[in-house]
């Protein structure tokens, strides 16, 4: 009698999904639990797992923290997928941290920074909601560092400046998944709420002490 193959047991995964900092209803009423829920469990997770499944394809990205493989794989087309997800686990990982339950105000450092390069707070809002609001199709919209001098600019799908050597400080999604379910085509109103009530600016604080 014939012995029965037995199948190889599956890779490790390289990745894993990271919890959320807070509770999935913490941020509502700007954002809800179930679109949470769906960006972070559905949305998130399948970026993870599919780049978990390309990137056993390619022995030499194996063993790299995840900024890593994000920069290693920005530029050229063979990786494209490879970096589309590894672009989308990151940047996803990055804008949960860049959220807050509370609504929180820039450190005196960063106020003096806002004044310094982007004409104070209120003129940092109102910049970053109209950069973000006018990201054509999905994207990100960031307060970055560059060459020490605060920036805002805005990325199609998984491009971020993490990939062209600049410091982000916050991210806001502005893929339809991160507000559909609350805002449906208003994504004005969602930037806005986001940017007024819901940035960690402990993290943007941390961020730019981190880059000095």
């Amino acid at each position: 009698m014939y012995e029965t193959a037995t199948a190889s047991p599956p890779a490790a995964a390289t990745f894993t999904l990271p919890p959320l900092p807070f509770e999935a209803g913490a941020l509502a009423p700007v954002i809800s639990r179930e679109t949470i829920e769906l960006h972070h469990g559905k949305h998130h997770r399948a970026y993870v797992d599919k780049l978990n499944e390309l990137i056993a394809d390619h022995e030499n990205l194996a063993g790299l923290a995840l900024d890593e493989v994000v920069r290693r794989t920005a530029r050229g087309a063979k990786l494209a997928p490879v970096f589309n997800n590894a672009g989308q686990a990151w940047n996803h990982q990055f804008y949960w941290r860049s959220l807050s339950p509370e609504a929180e105000s820039p450190s005196e450092r960063l106020r003096r920074l806002l004044d310094r390069d982007l004409g104070g707070y209120d003129a940092f809002v109102a910049a970053f909601t109209e950069a973000a609001t006018g990201q054509f199709g999905s994207g990100w919209a960031w307060l970055v560092l560059d060459g020490g001098k605060l920036g805002i600019e805005t990325t199609a799908n998984a491009d971020s400046p993490l990939a062209h050597g600049r410091t982000p400080l916050l991210a806001v999604d502005v893929w339809e998944h991160a507000y559909y379910l609350d805002y449906q085509n208003r994504r004005e109103e969602h930037v806005r709420a986001v940017v007024e009530k819901r940035l960690n600016w402990a993290f943007a604080d941390q961020n730019t002490q981190q880059a000095e």
